[in-house]
């Protein structure tokens, strides 16, 4: 019997581990008062996974908030999260199909709405000394995007006592 040949040239076990700098991460997740859940449960095995279980506590309070608010803004059945780790910091983005007004006060209302309700997730950026924002989506389609950036050290010391 002829030896088993193998098309693949990279086997398993020569891989690298994920590192913080690999992180790169996307999902779709349905309009749904589970989203959060699901979200947050998904970034907290890939942080593990990538060796930044020190900044979870932040990062799965970030995560839920933005799924939150997506999920509650968006005219579609969907909203997608991506996740990224690049200049020492997470960043976190959420993508919603809620379009951006062109009538002024409309857009006024509608921003003042989402800001309203991203209040936590304001106080959390804050105390990481990260940023946070929300806009017109880029890219194709209509919708908003919003995202955090939690700064590695900000994140670390979230939530510990001084």
């Amino acid at each position: 019997m002829p030896a088993a040949v193998s098309v693949c040239p990279h086997p398993l076990d020569t891989r690298t581990p994920p590192v913080p700098e690999t992180l790169t991460y996307g999902l779709t997740t349905p309009a749904a008062l589970i989203s959060p859940a699901i979200a947050r449960h998904a970034t907290h095995v890939i942080l593990e996974a990538h060796g930044l279980r020190d900044v979870t506590t932040a990062a799965l309070q970030v995560v839920g908030e933005l799924t939150a608010c997506a999920c509650r803004f968006t005219a579609s059945e969907d909203v997608y999260l991506a996740l990224r780790y690049r200049d020492d910091s997470l960043r976190v983005f959420l993508y919603d199909a809620h379009p951006r007004h062109t009538h002024r006060r409309l857009a006024a209302a509608c921003d003042a709405r989402r800001r309203s309700a991203l209040l936590l997730l304001a106080c959390v950026v804050r105390d990481c000394r990260g940023e946070w924002g929300f806009g017109t989506s880029p890219g194709p389609g209509e919708g908003t995007r919003m995202w955090a950036v939690l700064p590695h050290e900000g994140a670390r010391a979230y939530g510990k006592a001084p």
